[in-house]
């Protein structure tokens, strides 16, 4: 596969269109960024400034795009002082944005069957790599599955879309992904009626045990989540034999590479090297990072 490269970043004043509170301290921000929203790809991000007595900015994944209106949305959740004054901001601000930054995601056609995993705040790339393969590439067949140890920042449904090797008390899925044609599930360790007791891998792992050894031919996983998750994700993947494809999350900067504050070990063809997380990744090949 070959990665896209994406080099534009564009400076934006973005007009709060929407802010979307849920259960403990989520929240769903849209903003009118048209630029950004015109060349953004699953998996990349853009950096924020929280407020204008902020000037440390925030790097968000992003969870939806729209061309046409020139909208970007992006779940994040309040954790200091700087997403805490983002949660108090009002429709009609407007913030200073840098995106869309990093390296996306890299679809495979010739490997159809799209594994998407996403816990906690890793849950939007997910989406945005669901939608964009909703509306770009019908011969991918994504199946997503959504982990979270808080609430989930939307209301869950139960589906009417079967996934392969799971009970039926395993149930509830994002009504977002289903009207989109997309099955999902989710996970959690909180006993949510209707969710998977247990970890998104665990998760993962009963559905790929159903496969037929020509259907996990055909699989590549995608995920992002935080390191912990990726690590399971990664060994899972090696597990199957699978290629896996992994969003890492680190604190960052400036987000454009300067500082090397969010640089990772990652081997190479040439050995080990130190990449940034920012401009390198966020999206890298799991077994450089992971092994």
């Amino acid at each position: 596969m070959q990665q896209t490269t994406c080099n534009t970043i564009f400076i934006e004043e973005a007009e709060i269109l929407s802010q979307q509170g849920f259960e403990n301290g989520q929240f769903v921000l849209r903003v009118h960024a048209p630029k950004c929203a015109k060349t953004a790809q699953a998996g990349q991000f853009a950096h924020l400034q929280c407020d204008p007595q902020r000037l440390m900015r925030r790097p968000l994944s992003i969870m939806r795009v729209s061309v046409t209106e020139g909208w970007v949305e992006f779940l994040y959740k309040t954790v200091g002082e700087g997403t805490q004054l983002l949660s108090q901001r009002k429709v009609g601000d407007t913030l200073s944005m840098m995106g869309p930054i990093g390296q996306p995601f890299t679809l495979d056609a010739k490997r159809p069957k799209a594994l998407l995993l996403g816990g906690g705040v890793g849950i939007p790339p997910m989406v945005c790599l669901s939608e964009t393969i909703s509306q770009q590439h019908p011969t991918i067949q994504p199946l997503v599955f959504m982990g979270s140890e808080i609430p989930f920042p939307f209301e869950r449904a139960a589906s009417n879309m079967p996934v392969k090797g799971l009970s039926a008390d395993v149930s509830d899925g994002f009504p977002l992904l289903e009207s989109w044609g997309i099955p999902s599930r989710l996970a959690s360790m909180q006993g949510f009626e209707g969710v998977y007791q247990g970890y998104i891998t665990d998760l993962a792992r009963d559905w790929l045990n159903a496969l037929s050894d020509e259907e996990k031919n055909q699989v590549t996983v995608y995920a992002c989540g935080p390191t912990p998750m990726l690590k399971a994700v990664a060994a899972l993947a090696k597990e199957f034999d699978l290629p896996c494809q992994v969003s890492l999350e680190e604190y960052m900067a400036c987000a454009v590479g300067g500082c090397a504050g969010c640089v990772v070990k990652v081997t190479t063809d040439q050995g080990e090297a130190m990449k940034r997380v920012c401009v390198d990744g966020p999206v890298f090949d799991a077994t450089t990072v992971f092994g």
